[in-house]
C-alpha cells in the first residue's frame, strides 16, 4: 500500500474531522480519481505527434491511454468528427496515490519559478484542475527522447462537497498552494 494512501487512512481522516466536524466518517471528502488529459492539435496534419504524445503520457502515469476524438467538425481549425485530437487517462486507486506523490514530491518542484499552484482552480463542486507547461519535468521522461515539449492537464475529482474541503483535503497531500 502506498505511502499516502496510509497518510489518508490515519492522518488526514482525522485532521477533517477535526476541522469540519464531520458526524460520520463516511462524509470525509477522499480523492475519486485523478485525469490527465494531453490535448494534441497538430495531430490532425501528423500522425506521429499523437504518437509520442500517447508514448509520454503512458511513461508518465503507468497505464494504457485512450485516445480522445473530435466531437464536432470545425471547418476553420480543419478538423472532421472523429478525428483522434488527444489523449487521457484515469487513474484510480493505488496508481492514482502514486502519481499524486510523484507529482507533489518529484515533478512540481522541478518546475521552472515555482511558487506554487493556483489556489483558485476549483469548480465549485470541490474537483481541481491544474494545468502543467512541459511534460519534461516527470522524472521518467528522458528529456533527450523528447520530440516536442507538451502540455497537459490533471483534474483531481474528489468526494468533497465544497471547494474548501477539496482545497483542506489536497493542503493535507501536501499539495503546493501559493499563498
Amino acid at each position: 500500500m502506498s505511502r499516502l494512501k496510509d497518510m489518508y487512512k490515519n492522518e488526514i481522516v482525522d485532521a477533517m474531522i477535526k476541522k469540519f466536524e464531520y458526524k460520520n466518517i463516511m462524509e470525509v471528502p477522499k480523492l475519486d480519481k485523478i485525469v490527465i488529459n494531453m490535448g494534441v492539435g497538430e495531430a490532425k496534419d501528423n500522425a506521429k505527434v499523437l504518437e509520442s504524445a500517447v508514448k509520454d503520457l503512458e511513461t508518465i502515469s503507468g497505464q494504457k491511454v485512450v485516445l480522445t476524438r473530435a466531437k464536432n467538425s470545425v471547418a476553420n481549425f480543419k478538423i472532421r468528427e472523429g478525428m483522434p485530437i488527444g489523449c487521457k487517462v484515469t487513474l484510480r486507486g493505488e496508481k492514482m496515490y502514486e502519481f499524486l506523490d510523484r507529482l507533489v514530491n518529484l515533478a512540481l518542484p522541478r518546475v521552472r519559478d515555482f511558487r506554487g499552484v493556483n489556489p483558485n482552480a476549483f469548480d465549485g463542486r470541490g474537483n481541481y484542475a491544474l494545468g502543467i507547461k512541459e511534460q519534461i519535468i516527470f522524472p521518467e521522461i528522458e528529456y533527450d527522447k523528447v520530440d516536442k515539449v507538451r502540455g497537459m492537464d490533471v483534474i483531481f475529482v474528489t468526494t468533497a462537497k465544497t471547494d474548501e474541503e477539496a482545497r483542506e483535503l489536497l493542503t493535507l497531500f501536501n499539495m503546493p498552494f501559493a499563498k
